[in-house]
């Protein structure tokens, strides 16, 4: 069933919406996967805080401008299924990634994150990128590295003390 005017207006909001908060979009064709198969796309997705639409081309690429993503606009082509990273950059990439390993059906074409388009083949350093509870606590490691490393040292000293005094003790002891 066709849509009308007004829905296809409200689909271009929804998604532009969605694109002008997300951190990363993915586009792959779909074309084969059954409808089950997409419902269980659908379902990791909403897990993982993905948007996952399958949108027109037409209304996608309106939906898309005046965003990061609109330089994914010219390879909008044949049947797409969009994926927005709503949480952290790299959330649609492991959703679509994991999916594509149990289903070849699904093909990458577009990637994009920052307003630059990647390629294809790129879906697996944007999945490697970490969350923002995995980045916040890389970040606390490498600030708390210097202060234990600091506190160490200043416990190395008295220690050294008494081991030195201990071997003094045990010596004079020994003789």
């Amino acid at each position: 069933m066709p849509l009308n005017f007004e829905q296809k207006k409200a689909v271009v909001a929804e998604v532009a919406e969605v694109a002008s908060g997300a951190y990363s979009a993915i586009a792959a064709e779909y074309h084969g996967l059954t409808v089950e198969k997409m419902t269980v796309l659908r379902v990791k997705a909403r897990e993982a805080g993905v948007y996952v639409r399958v949108v027109k081309n037409s209304l996608a690429r309106r939906a898309v401008e005046g965003t990061d993503f609109e330089c994914m606009q010219e390879g909008m082509v044949g049947p797409l299924v969009l994926a927005f990273s709503q949480s952290d950059p790299g959330s649609a990439a492991r959703v679509i990634k994991d999916f594509v390993k149990e289903n070849k059906q699904l093909e990458v074409k577009l990637i994009s994150i920052g307003g630059k388009l990647l390629p294809p083949e790129d879906i697996d350093v944007l999945a490697k990128m970490p969350t923002y509870d995995q980045a916040i606590s890389m970040l606390m490691a490498v600030m708390k590295a210097p202060v234990e490393k600091l506190a160490r040292t200043i416990n190395e000293v008295p220690g050294k003390l008494v081991r030195t005094l201990a071997a003094i003790r045990d010596a004079k002891e020994a003789a």
